[in-house]
């Protein structure tokens, strides 16, 4: 008896962590120490004690059952984006610039080819962050997960000027709300997506493409979650103070956007201020779900809103496109009792 017989495969691993590495490589920043193999990843701080008062933001979180999706389809090189996107997102929404990241694949046999295809799609993200992938851990877990099955989860941390964090603190009457485009359903809410889909669950199903959608139903639903870091970054340098911001995850609009808020402000979104992805429109169809529960499940095509003065407002959108975001001015806030108003 050996561990291989037990189910864990050492040689795989080595495999996969030569396989890896020069999607990690593509991520380095001046400020990382060594490289990949080592027991830590090490990163100089030496930039930031130029700051006044730094002050770092942490941000974990995982892709969800849309791995589900990346399974049936056998396709892993865009679920990474997603990883990387749940956490450096959150990091960005408080005016943050991620410094690093590290993922954690659990699988229940390691496959070298498959693993370094997850590992590829975090690098993409880590780049498109401008985040170094320092480190990361794949474990087998034999008997615990079938062979074919994996899952995936990702932790950053950044750092911002005290003066400079986003917190809703100034936020005021009159003030514009400003919503950048998601790029579909993104991470959250698949429980509900393949039960609306549960038929279609197979890679036949997937493969299908419908016509009000402009693709598969597959390409549509694994597009990876929208990274608005440059996009934040780029509204910051063109002068604009970003008064309060909300990344739309889990819960969508009635969730997030209340979060975003001081006591004594509320919301007003107005719903046809933007164009909402027929993806949305064919599960409320399909699925028979009200309204309101979209909205309080999924981005309904809004991956990120920020509010800003409405002297900024301009400025902030121009800023957004510079990026390759599409923004649009989706509403405003009000005086009013904590939360948010969708009319």
């Amino acid at each position: 008896m050996d561990y291989k017989k037990a189910g864990v495969d050492i040689e795989a691993g080595y495999r996969s962590v030569e396989l890896m590495k020069k999607h990690v490589a593509s991520t380095m920043r001046p400020e990382v120490l060594g490289g990949i193999g080592g027991f830590s990843g090490a990163f100089s701080l030496d930039a930031v004690k130029n700051m006044e008062h730094p002050v770092l933001l942490s941000g974990t979180d995982g892709v969800g059952t849309k791995l589900k999706l990346a399974m049936i389809m056998d396709r892993h090189d865009t679920i990474g984006i997603d990883c990387v996107a749940m956490c450096v997102n959150d990091v960005a929404c408080a005016g943050g610039e991620p410094l690093f990241f590290l993922d954690y694949i659990a699988c229940g046999r390691n496959v070298p080819e498959k693993i370094a295809a997850i590992v590829s799609g975090v690098a993409e993200g880590c780049r498109q962050a401008e985040a170094a992938l320092v480190g990361g851990e794949t474990a087998e877990h034999p008997g615990m997960m079938a062979e074919d099955e994996y899952d995936l989860a990702g932790f950053t941390v950044g750092v911002v000027e005290q003066k400079e964090l986003i917190d809703g603190s100034t936020l005021g009457a009159g003030d514009v709300l400003i919503g950048m485009a998601s790029s579909g359903v993104h991470s959250n809410g698949f429980s509900l997506v393949r039960k609306v889909f549960e038929k279609e669950m197979t890679a036949e199903g997937l493969g299908t493409y419908y016509e009000e959608l402009g693709g598969t139903l597959g390409d549509i639903l694994l597009a990876p979650t929208k990274i608005y870091v440059k996009a934040l970054k780029n509204v910051k340098e063109a002068g604009v103070k970003v008064k309060a911001c909300s990344h739309i995850t889990g819960g969508g609009f009635y969730e997030n956007v209340p979060r975003m808020l001081r006591d004594g402000t509320r919301a007003v979104v107005k719903k046809d201020s933007y164009p909402v992805p027929p993806i949305f429109k064919l599960m409320a169809e399909k699925g028979d779900i009200e309204e309101k529960i979209m909205y309080n499940t999924f981005n309904m095509g809004i991956g990120m809103i920020v509010a800003v003065d409405a002297a900024d407002a301009e400025k902030a959108v121009d800023a957004m496109k510079e990026a390759g975001e599409t923004p649009y001015i989706i509403g405003s806030i009000e005086e009013g009792e904590k939360g948010v108003t969708l009319c």
